[in-house]
């Protein structure tokens, strides 16, 4: 098992880079509703879930006043930011199990699943090295992710340096 420290790294890692990438919607709010970044960051504070910013962001990226090649780029970036968020809410919102040592060996989920008949909750997955390797990859999709953003942000007619 991986040692605790390694794992509470890599955790305050993928929250700094998430929290930075997803900051970025701001400016593609204020690209795609053509308004100054203070009223981006109204709109973007105001919707208080990654997925409700997500959703807005996809859904203006949609409309006919959207260029096409605008579209596609936007779409594909919050596709590949959305299975991202799957990493990210699992480390966000898991409890950790340890071993004997103390090191952490295992990640439940507290999350309900419930059909007809019962409910089930706290999945619970191994926090192994191959598990510390998926982190790590998910943590490199992310950085590009942010730079892919980063690249479209600073094509927009409405970025400046001193945004």
């Amino acid at each position: 098992m991986p040692a605790m420290s390694d794992i509470l790294l890599r955790v305050g890692r993928l929250n700094y880079v998430w929290t930075n990438t997803e900051s970025l919607l701001i400016y593609i709010i204020a690209h795609l509703l053509k308004v100054e970044k203070d009223a981006a960051i109204v709109v973007f504070l105001t919707l208080n879930t990654t997925r409700a910013r997500i959703d807005l962001v996809e859904r203006l990226a949609k409309l006919p006043a959207t260029p096409e090649h605008e579209t596609d780029v936007v779409l594909g970036l919050m596709a590949r930011l959305k299975r991202e968020s799957k990493m990210r809410n699992k480390y966000n919102h898991c409890i950790y199990s340890f071993d004997d040592a103390g090191d952490i060996s295992s990640t439940q989920l507290m999350r309900l699943i419930e059909d007809e008949r019962e409910v089930k909750y706290g999945k619970v997955e191994p926090l192994d090295h191959r598990e510390v390797d998926r982190l790590e990859k998910s943590i490199g999709a992310i950085v590009d992710i942010s730079k892919g953003l980063w690249t479209f942000i600073r094509a927009s007619p409405l970025y400046t340096d001193a945004a």
